[in-house]
Protein backbone atom coordinates (compact mmCIF):
# COMPACT_ATOMS: atom_id res chain seq x y z
CA UNK A 1 0.00 0.00 0.00
CA UNK A 2 2.73 2.58 0.79
CA UNK A 3 4.32 1.92 -2.61
CA UNK A 4 1.00 2.44 -4.39
CA UNK A 5 0.41 5.67 -2.49
CA UNK A 6 3.88 6.93 -3.38
CA UNK A 7 3.40 6.14 -7.07
CA UNK A 8 0.02 7.84 -7.09
CA UNK A 9 1.48 10.96 -5.43
CA UNK A 10 4.35 10.97 -7.91
CA UNK A 11 1.93 10.74 -10.86
CA UNK A 12 -0.13 13.59 -9.38
CA UNK A 13 3.00 15.73 -8.97
CA UNK A 14 4.25 14.89 -12.46
CA UNK A 15 0.83 15.61 -13.97
CA UNK A 16 0.64 18.98 -12.21
CA UNK A 17 4.17 19.82 -13.40
CA UNK A 18 3.31 18.97 -17.02
CA UNK A 19 0.10 20.99 -16.79
CA UNK A 20 2.00 24.00 -15.39
CA UNK A 21 4.46 23.79 -18.29
CA UNK A 22 1.56 23.66 -20.75
CA UNK A 23 -0.07 26.69 -19.15
CA UNK A 24 3.16 28.66 -19.20
CA UNK A 25 3.77 27.61 -22.81
CA UNK A 26 0.29 28.81 -23.70
CA UNK A 27 0.91 32.17 -22.03
CA UNK A 28 4.27 32.65 -23.75
CA UNK A 29 2.84 31.81 -27.16
CA UNK A 30 -0.17 34.01 -26.51
CA UNK A 31 1.37 37.03 -28.26
CA UNK A 32 1.60 35.14 -31.57
CA UNK A 33 -2.14 35.33 -32.22
CA UNK A 34 -5.05 37.57 -31.38
CA UNK A 35 -8.75 37.67 -32.21
CA UNK A 36 -8.52 40.84 -34.30
CA UNK A 37 -5.86 42.87 -36.08
CA UNK A 38 -2.73 41.74 -37.90
CA UNK A 39 -2.64 38.44 -36.02
CA UNK A 40 -6.44 38.08 -35.91
CA UNK A 41 -8.45 35.00 -36.68
CA UNK A 42 -8.57 35.63 -40.43
CA UNK A 43 -4.77 35.21 -40.36
CA UNK A 44 -4.54 32.25 -37.99
CA UNK A 45 -4.05 29.71 -40.76
CA UNK A 46 -0.89 31.56 -41.88
CA UNK A 47 0.88 30.24 -38.79
CA UNK A 48 -1.47 27.41 -37.81
CA UNK A 49 -2.54 25.45 -40.93
CA UNK A 50 -5.20 23.42 -39.14
CA UNK A 51 -7.23 26.61 -38.64
CA UNK A 52 -8.29 26.40 -42.30
CA UNK A 53 -9.48 22.79 -42.01
CA UNK A 54 -12.93 21.52 -42.95
CA UNK A 55 -13.94 20.43 -39.44
CA UNK A 56 -13.46 23.61 -37.44
CA UNK A 57 -15.26 24.92 -34.37
CA UNK A 58 -17.37 26.66 -33.24
CA UNK A 59 -20.46 26.17 -35.40
CA UNK A 60 -24.06 27.31 -35.57
CA UNK A 61 -26.25 24.39 -34.56
CA UNK A 62 -29.27 24.48 -36.82
CA UNK A 63 -31.79 22.31 -35.00
CA UNK A 64 -33.79 21.51 -38.12
CA UNK A 65 -30.69 19.76 -39.50
CA UNK A 66 -29.62 17.74 -36.45
CA UNK A 67 -30.02 13.97 -36.36
CA UNK A 68 -31.53 12.40 -33.25
CA UNK A 69 -29.40 9.54 -31.90
CA UNK A 70 -31.19 7.55 -29.20
CA UNK A 71 -27.95 5.74 -28.33
CA UNK A 72 -26.36 8.87 -26.83
CA UNK A 73 -26.41 8.47 -23.02
CA UNK A 74 -26.52 11.28 -20.45
CA UNK A 75 -23.13 12.84 -19.71
CA UNK A 76 -21.65 11.29 -16.58
CA UNK A 77 -19.16 13.51 -14.73
CA UNK A 78 -17.01 11.52 -12.29
CA UNK A 79 -15.28 13.31 -9.42
CA UNK A 80 -16.73 16.68 -10.43
CA UNK A 81 -18.57 17.12 -7.13
CA UNK A 82 -15.57 16.13 -4.98
CA UNK A 83 -12.40 17.25 -6.79
CA UNK A 84 -10.25 16.97 -3.64
CA UNK A 85 -8.70 19.49 -1.29
CA UNK A 86 -5.81 20.64 -3.49
CA UNK A 87 -6.43 24.23 -4.67
CA UNK A 88 -7.10 24.89 -8.34
CA UNK A 89 -4.84 27.27 -10.27
CA UNK A 90 -6.63 30.19 -11.91
CA UNK A 91 -4.62 31.73 -14.76
CA UNK A 92 -4.98 34.76 -17.01
CA UNK A 93 -3.16 33.57 -20.12
CA UNK A 94 -3.85 36.71 -22.15
CA UNK A 95 -6.65 35.07 -24.13
CA UNK A 96 -8.99 33.81 -21.42
CA UNK A 97 -9.27 32.91 -17.75
CA UNK A 98 -8.29 29.27 -17.29
CA UNK A 99 -8.77 26.99 -14.28
CA UNK A 100 -6.62 23.88 -13.86
CA UNK A 101 -8.47 20.68 -12.95
CA UNK A 102 -7.21 17.54 -11.16
CA UNK A 103 -6.93 14.16 -12.94
CA UNK A 104 -9.45 12.72 -10.46
CA UNK A 105 -12.12 14.45 -12.55
CA UNK A 106 -13.22 12.26 -15.43
CA UNK A 107 -15.96 12.07 -18.01
CA UNK A 108 -18.08 9.11 -19.05
CA UNK A 109 -20.92 8.85 -21.53
CA UNK A 110 -18.64 8.89 -24.58
CA UNK A 111 -17.04 6.02 -26.51
CA UNK A 112 -13.93 6.38 -24.32
CA UNK A 113 -13.07 7.61 -20.83
CA UNK A 114 -11.74 11.16 -20.69
CA UNK A 115 -9.73 12.91 -17.96
CA UNK A 116 -10.23 16.61 -17.18
CA UNK A 117 -7.39 19.09 -17.68
CA UNK A 118 -8.77 22.62 -17.55
CA UNK A 119 -11.79 24.84 -18.09
CA UNK A 120 -11.95 28.34 -19.52
CA UNK A 121 -14.46 31.00 -20.51
CA UNK A 122 -15.43 33.08 -23.54
CA UNK A 123 -17.32 36.37 -23.34
CA UNK A 124 -18.11 39.57 -25.20
CA UNK A 125 -18.19 43.24 -24.19
CA UNK A 126 -20.69 46.01 -23.65
CA UNK A 127 -20.37 46.98 -27.31
CA UNK A 128 -20.67 43.35 -28.44
CA UNK A 129 -22.62 41.49 -25.72
CA UNK A 130 -22.70 38.21 -27.63
CA UNK A 131 -19.94 36.15 -26.03
CA UNK A 132 -20.75 32.53 -26.86
CA UNK A 133 -18.79 30.78 -29.57
CA UNK A 134 -21.43 28.19 -30.43
CA UNK A 135 -24.85 29.42 -31.45
CA UNK A 136 -28.17 27.58 -31.70
CA UNK A 137 -30.33 28.64 -34.63
CA UNK A 138 -28.05 31.71 -34.79
CA UNK A 139 -28.95 32.69 -31.22
CA UNK A 140 -25.86 34.10 -29.50
CA UNK A 141 -25.51 33.86 -25.71
CA UNK A 142 -23.55 36.27 -23.47
CA UNK A 143 -20.86 33.70 -22.68
CA UNK A 144 -19.67 30.11 -22.94
CA UNK A 145 -17.73 27.75 -20.67
CA UNK A 146 -15.49 25.01 -22.07
CA UNK A 147 -14.29 22.05 -19.98
CA UNK A 148 -11.40 20.27 -21.71
CA UNK A 149 -10.61 16.55 -21.33
CA UNK A 150 -8.19 14.16 -23.01
CA UNK A 151 -8.79 10.53 -24.01
CA UNK A 152 -7.15 8.66 -21.13
CA UNK A 153 -7.96 5.24 -22.62
CA UNK A 154 -5.56 5.88 -25.49
CA UNK A 155 -3.13 8.55 -24.31
CA UNK A 156 -1.06 9.25 -21.19
CA UNK A 157 -1.58 13.03 -21.15
CA UNK A 158 -3.09 15.93 -23.10
CA UNK A 159 0.19 16.61 -24.89
CA UNK A 160 -0.06 13.22 -26.58
CA UNK A 161 -3.78 13.52 -27.27
CA UNK A 162 -4.19 17.13 -28.38
CA UNK A 163 -3.69 16.58 -32.13
CA UNK A 164 -4.92 12.99 -32.45
CA UNK A 165 -8.31 11.83 -33.70
CA UNK A 166 -10.79 11.64 -30.79
CA UNK A 167 -7.95 12.77 -28.55
CA UNK A 168 -9.97 15.47 -26.82
CA UNK A 169 -13.51 15.91 -25.53
CA UNK A 170 -14.86 19.34 -24.64
CA UNK A 171 -18.08 20.22 -22.86
CA UNK A 172 -19.65 23.46 -24.09
CA UNK A 173 -21.94 25.24 -21.62
CA UNK A 174 -23.83 28.29 -22.88
CA UNK A 175 -24.09 31.13 -20.37
CA UNK A 176 -27.11 33.44 -20.14
CA UNK A 177 -27.87 36.35 -17.79
CA UNK A 178 -30.45 35.76 -15.06
CA UNK A 179 -31.88 37.63 -12.09
CA UNK A 180 -29.61 36.23 -9.38
CA UNK A 181 -25.95 35.53 -8.72
CA UNK A 182 -24.62 32.07 -9.50
CA UNK A 183 -22.59 30.88 -6.47
CA UNK A 184 -20.69 28.23 -8.46
CA UNK A 185 -19.44 30.77 -11.02
CA UNK A 186 -18.63 33.16 -8.17
CA UNK A 187 -15.73 30.81 -7.30
CA UNK A 188 -14.11 31.97 -10.55
CA UNK A 189 -15.46 35.48 -11.09
CA UNK A 190 -14.74 36.73 -7.55
CA UNK A 191 -11.06 35.86 -8.02
CA UNK A 192 -10.58 37.68 -11.33
CA UNK A 193 -9.34 40.78 -9.53
CA UNK A 194 -6.30 38.77 -8.43
CA UNK A 195 -5.24 37.94 -12.00
CA UNK A 196 -6.07 41.21 -13.70
CA UNK A 197 -3.06 41.07 -16.03
CA UNK A 198 -1.79 38.43 -18.45
CA UNK A 199 0.48 35.70 -17.04
CA UNK A 200 -0.83 36.21 -13.49
CA UNK A 201 -2.18 33.22 -11.57
CA UNK A 202 -3.71 32.56 -8.17
CA UNK A 203 -4.70 29.55 -6.10
CA UNK A 204 -8.44 28.99 -5.73
CA UNK A 205 -9.97 26.65 -3.11
CA UNK A 206 -11.43 23.61 -4.84
CA UNK A 207 -15.19 23.52 -5.32
CA UNK A 208 -17.85 21.38 -6.99
CA UNK A 209 -17.28 21.84 -10.71
CA UNK A 210 -20.50 19.95 -11.37
CA UNK A 211 -22.39 23.04 -10.17
CA UNK A 212 -21.09 24.86 -13.25
CA UNK A 213 -23.05 22.49 -15.50
CA UNK A 214 -26.72 22.78 -16.50
CA UNK A 215 -29.25 20.62 -14.66
CA UNK A 216 -30.12 18.49 -17.70
CA UNK A 217 -27.05 16.48 -18.67
CA UNK A 218 -29.10 14.31 -21.04
CA UNK A 219 -29.94 17.11 -23.50
CA UNK A 220 -27.02 17.99 -25.73
CA UNK A 221 -25.66 18.21 -29.27
CA UNK A 222 -22.67 16.15 -30.37
CA UNK A 223 -20.35 16.70 -33.32
CA UNK A 224 -16.70 16.34 -34.35
CA UNK A 225 -14.74 19.57 -34.46
CA UNK A 226 -11.65 21.42 -33.35
CA UNK A 227 -10.08 23.63 -30.75
CA UNK A 228 -11.55 27.12 -31.13
CA UNK A 229 -8.13 28.75 -30.72
CA UNK A 230 -4.79 28.11 -32.43
CA UNK A 231 -3.45 25.62 -33.24
CA UNK A 232 -7.09 24.60 -34.05
CA UNK A 233 -6.38 20.85 -33.96
CA UNK A 234 -9.34 18.89 -35.37
CA UNK A 235 -9.28 16.37 -32.53
CA UNK A 236 -12.30 17.37 -30.43
CA UNK A 237 -15.49 15.49 -29.73
CA UNK A 238 -17.84 18.34 -28.84
CA UNK A 239 -20.78 18.10 -26.43
CA UNK A 240 -22.79 21.34 -26.40
CA UNK A 241 -25.60 21.33 -23.86
CA UNK A 242 -29.01 22.50 -25.02
CA UNK A 243 -29.92 24.31 -21.79
CA UNK A 244 -27.85 27.33 -20.71
CA UNK A 245 -26.73 28.19 -17.19
CA UNK A 246 -27.40 31.63 -15.73
CA UNK A 247 -25.22 34.17 -13.98
CA UNK A 248 -26.19 37.65 -12.79
CA UNK A 249 -25.72 40.83 -14.78
CA UNK A 250 -23.11 42.04 -12.27
CA UNK A 251 -21.16 38.78 -12.65
CA UNK A 252 -21.21 39.15 -16.42
CA UNK A 253 -20.05 42.75 -16.08
CA UNK A 254 -17.08 41.64 -13.94
CA UNK A 255 -16.16 39.01 -16.51
CA UNK A 256 -16.20 41.61 -19.27
CA UNK A 257 -14.14 44.24 -17.45
CA UNK A 258 -11.88 42.63 -14.82
CA UNK A 259 -9.13 41.18 -17.02
CA UNK A 260 -6.45 42.54 -19.33
CA UNK A 261 -4.91 40.77 -22.30
CA UNK A 262 -1.57 42.43 -21.60
CA UNK A 263 1.04 41.99 -18.84
CA UNK A 264 1.14 44.50 -16.00
CA UNK A 265 4.34 46.05 -17.35
CA UNK A 266 2.78 47.12 -20.66
CA UNK A 267 -0.04 49.42 -21.73
CA UNK A 268 -3.28 47.87 -20.41
CA UNK A 269 -5.80 46.45 -22.86
CA UNK A 270 -9.03 44.87 -21.66
CA UNK A 271 -9.51 41.18 -22.35
CA UNK A 272 -12.86 41.15 -24.17
CA UNK A 273 -14.57 39.59 -27.18
CA UNK A 274 -12.44 36.43 -27.03
CA UNK A 275 -14.82 34.74 -29.44
CA UNK A 276 -14.01 32.93 -32.67
CA UNK A 277 -16.40 33.40 -35.59
CA UNK A 278 -18.79 30.56 -36.41
CA UNK A 279 -17.21 28.10 -38.87
CA UNK A 280 -18.84 26.21 -41.76
CA UNK A 281 -20.39 22.86 -40.83
CA UNK A 282 -19.48 21.46 -44.26
CA UNK A 283 -20.35 17.75 -44.51
CA UNK A 284 -20.43 17.05 -40.78
CA UNK A 285 -23.48 15.65 -39.02
CA UNK A 286 -24.61 17.18 -35.75
CA UNK A 287 -26.39 14.69 -33.50
CA UNK A 288 -28.81 15.36 -30.65
CA UNK A 289 -29.38 13.18 -27.61
CA UNK A 290 -33.03 14.25 -27.48
CA UNK A 291 -35.92 14.84 -29.87
CA UNK A 292 -35.75 18.49 -30.81
CA UNK A 293 -39.11 20.25 -30.72
CA UNK A 294 -38.92 22.80 -33.47
CA UNK A 295 -40.41 26.18 -32.62
CA UNK A 296 -42.64 27.54 -35.37
CA UNK A 297 -41.43 30.71 -37.04
CA UNK A 298 -43.64 33.80 -37.31
CA UNK A 299 -44.08 33.15 -41.02
CA UNK A 300 -45.22 29.59 -40.44
CA UNK A 301 -47.63 30.66 -37.71
CA UNK A 302 -49.15 33.34 -39.96
CA UNK A 303 -49.46 30.83 -42.79
CA UNK A 304 -51.33 28.44 -40.50
CA UNK A 305 -53.64 31.20 -39.22
CA UNK A 306 -54.49 32.47 -42.70
CA UNK A 307 -54.91 28.89 -43.89
CA UNK A 308 -57.43 28.18 -41.15
CA UNK A 309 -59.30 31.44 -41.84
CA UNK A 310 -59.34 30.71 -45.57
CA UNK A 311 -60.61 27.20 -44.92
CA UNK A 312 -63.42 28.49 -42.70
CA UNK A 313 -64.42 31.02 -45.36
CA UNK A 314 -64.55 28.31 -48.02
CA UNK A 315 -66.67 26.12 -45.75
CA UNK A 316 -68.99 29.08 -45.06
CA UNK A 317 -69.39 29.83 -48.77
CA UNK A 318 -70.04 26.17 -49.54
CA UNK A 319 -72.69 25.95 -46.79
CA UNK A 320 -74.33 29.13 -48.09
CA UNK A 321 -74.71 27.71 -51.59
CA UNK A 322 -75.99 24.38 -50.24
CA UNK A 323 -78.65 26.18 -48.21
CA UNK A 324 -79.63 28.33 -51.20
CA UNK A 325 -79.99 25.26 -53.41
CA UNK A 326 -82.14 23.54 -50.81
CA UNK A 327 -84.40 26.59 -50.30
CA UNK A 328 -84.88 27.45 -54.00
CA UNK A 329 -87.19 24.49 -54.92
CA UNK A 330 -89.26 25.05 -51.78
CA UNK A 331 -89.87 28.68 -52.80
CA UNK A 332 -92.09 27.49 -55.73
CA UNK A 333 -94.37 25.34 -53.60
CA UNK A 334 -98.03 26.64 -53.63
CA UNK A 335 -97.44 28.80 -56.73
CA UNK A 336 -99.41 28.10 -60.02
Amino acid sequence: MPVIGTNWSYRMLLGSWILLLLLRHSAVRGASWTYTGHHGQEHWSDSFPDCSGKAQSPINIKTSNVSYDDSLPPIQPVGYSMPGSTPFTLLNNGHTVQLSLPPTMRLRGLPNNYTAVQLHLHWGSEAHPGGSEHTINKQVYPGELHIVHYNSDRFTDINQAKDRMNGLAVLGILIAVGPSENPAYANIINNLQNISFAEQSVGVPSFSVKELLPNSLDKYYRYSGSLTTPPCYQSVTWTVFSDPVHISQSQMQKLRTALHSTPESTSPALLQDNVRDVQPVNQRTVYSSFVVQEALSVGVVLAIVFGVIGGLLLISVALYFVIMVIRRPNSHIGKV
